[in-house]
């Protein structure tokens, strides 16, 4: 089926989950239209492409009016490959310095949910070119520190759960929902001077170490297995790149502990053995591909998952598919800039035999494209939070997907 051709590119000034502006772009044909906006994120990888232009959202958005529309209007929608090389070529950087790696994604995916809508099909099944689809495993952060949440809160920058036998998207969705109040019911008993505090992605934020803290997630997640019948498993997001010192330790400040190179990948292999942990991101800094490597030879029935180390980007990735480094990759479109891209490294990962994660940002917005993503890509995970606006925005699309599936809805299989 011939697409429609472009006919308006508008960019637009929103404000994410933090209250930190950011990019919509909204693509329109004769007869169709879609909009997206980009998130950002406040635990960021060296090779990410840059997020904006010097001038911030202000000057992305004067640089779509003036420089990207004019070229884009008049192409086939549908030309999704084209359109996101051409987005290559006018910035004429490897990074997207010139008009930014935000700007880019929003208004590739923009441009592919446009092309979806003029074929009056939900994006997911564009994505998915009309093949066989599965609901994602949702990953729900229900207690977090670190950058996402500082003061007292712990080193660790998120507690994950994580539901691997259930029979649907609807039943495991609701297992996270219950872990997290769980998780605050514990919390209320274990700290006294608790007050309900949560960080950017919805996550309670106490005023523990991160044992304590894995010990309350993991009793909840426990708890919630025996009461809804399924089985919830226990993760973690160290981000040790914001660990580490570059002088040689990871630097935990509120435990006041340094960590060796060693040191680190031992503690982390201790705490798979003694909470169970059925998946680990980032457990060392982003360039660390040998460690990474170490890391997953030594453990069975976890996923050793990199986001910093491979940024979405399929040369990254490569290198990791060689030296064996992981068994699982995060997927953010705007790290690398296109869906195109983002397509390539997710295919690859799957070929591979790794795990594609499809992850939000901490600041997200309310547009449900991941949900989208996830299904039409076959991710068999997505990071998407537990509450909130913005991350039940994902969630609740998917229960619609779910429901639009019917008798077809299946839950991915995962193989940990």
């Amino acid at each position: 089926m011939c697409g429609q051709v472009i006919e308006g590119v508008k960019a637009s000034k929103v404000f994410n989950s933090r209250g930190s502006p950011t990019i919509e772009v909204e693509v329109s044909t004769k007869n169709s239209s879609g909009r997206a906006e980009a998130p950002s994120g406040a635990s960021t990888g060296l090779h990410e492409v840059a997020s904006y232009p010097k001038g911030g959202v202000d000057e992305a958005i004067k640089l779509v009016e003036n420089l990207v529309a004019p070229k884009l209007v008049g192409l086939d929608v549908e030309k999704q490959e084209d359109i996101d090389k051409l987005l290559h070529e006018i910035d004429g950087t490897a990074s997207f310095r010139r008009i930014g790696g935000n700007t880019a994604i929003a208004i590739s995916l923009a441009v592919g949910k446009a092309a979806a809508s003029s074929r009056n099909i939900p994006f997911f099944q564009y994505l998915s070119k009309n093949k066989p689809v599965t609901l994602p495993h949702p990953l729900g952060n229900v207690l977090g520190g670190g950058k996402h949440a500082g003061g007292k809160a712990p080193d660790i920058q998120e507690f994950l759960a994580l539901p691997v036998e259930v029979s649907s998207f609807s039943e495991a969705a609701w297992a996270n929902i219950r872990v997290h109040m769980k998780v605050r019911e514990l919390l209320e008993k274990a700290d006294v001077t608790f007050t309900g505090g949560k960080g950017d992605e919805g996550a309670w934020a106490p005023n523990l170490d991160n044992d304590k803290a894995l010990e309350i997630v993991a009793k909840a997640a426990e708890d919630v297995s025996k009461e809804l019948g399924v089985e919830v498993r226990v993760g973690l997001d160290v981000a040790s790149s914001s660990l580490w010192d570059g002088r040689g330790f990871y630097v935990y400040n509120r435990e006041s502990v340094k960590r060796t190179p060693g040191e680190q990948a031992d503690y982390v292999l201790n705490l798979i053995k003694t909470y169970k942990l059925v998946y680990v991101e980032d457990p060392l800094q982003e360039e660390d591909f040998v460690g990474f490597a170490e890391i997953t030879k030594s453990v069975k029935s976890c996923l050793i998952c990199g986001d910093d180390i491979f940024t979405t980007n399929p040369e990254r990735l490569r290198k990791g598919i060689k030296l064996k480094a992981g068994n699982a990759i995060i997927i953010k479109p705007n790290q690398i800039g296109t869906l195109t891209e983002t397509l390539e490294a997710t295919k690859m990962a799957n070929d591979a035999g790794y795990v594609s994660v499809a992850s939000h940002r901490s600041g997200e917005t309310c547009d449900p494209y991941l949900a989208h993503l996830a299904v039409g890509f076959n991710c068999p995970i997505i990071k998407v939070g537990v509450v909130g606006g913005e991350r039940l925005a994902k969630i609740n699309e998917l229960l619609r997907i779910e429901k639009l599936l019917g008798k077809k809805a299946k839950i991915a299989e995962l193989k940990i």
